[in-house]
């Protein structure tokens, strides 16, 4: 109990750190962040439950106030941006990440890494944050969408760093990648 509160703890901290990396916003309000680096990692080393509870607690902790988010930015302020289904779909991302490597304990952590990231970490939070973008300015899925395309490349290079990082974690410290325990 303790060693996961200490994970999901030091996750959800992590996450907001990757927050401090210099972000590029584009024309649409949505920013350029290595926070979803950090959501992809939650779930591809704490596992499905775990790397939704380290997400769920930084987005918690960004709603309350704190300046947490990519560039001093708060919850409060990302949803009411055009970024809202992205920051609110990150505890569904490293959850649905944390599962495909849970599933997967056969396959080469560094491989299944990968696919649970592109999975969860681009998939499903680019379809999520693609439904706030069109929300927010009141255009179609298919329009909104189109806005982001430039931001998929950079997000599978994400994705190939979490698998990467996840690998040298578990070669190093096998039971601290908590999604093949």
């Amino acid at each position: 109990m303790e060693r996961n509160l200490t994970f999901i703890a030091l996750f959800a901290a992590l996450i907001a750190v990757l927050g401090l990396l210099p972000k590029l916003t584009l024309g649409f309000g949505v920013p350029i962040t290595a926070q979803s680096l950090g959501v992809m990692l939650a779930g591809t080393v704490l596992g499905a439950k775990r790397g939704f509870l380290a997400a769920l607690l930084f987005v918690g902790l960004a709603i309350v106030g704190l300046p947490i988010l990519a560039g001093g930015r708060n919850g409060l302020e990302a949803i009411q941006s055009p970024s809202v289904g992205f920051f609110l779909g990150f505890p569904i991302a490293a959850f649905v990440t944390g599962l495909v490597v849970e599933r997967a304990k056969d396959m080469n952590i560094m491989i299944v890494g990968v696919i649970g990231s592109i999975i969860g970490g681009v998939v499903v939070l680019y379809i999520l944050g693609v439904l706030g973008l069109a929300w927010k300015l009141e255009k179609t899925f298919a329009e909104a969408l189109l806005l982001v395309t430039a931001f998929i490349p950079g997000d599978a290079v994400k994705a190939l760093l979490a698998g990467i990082a996840t690998q040298a974690i578990y070669k190093a410290r096998p039971n601290a990648v908590m999604s093949r325990t």
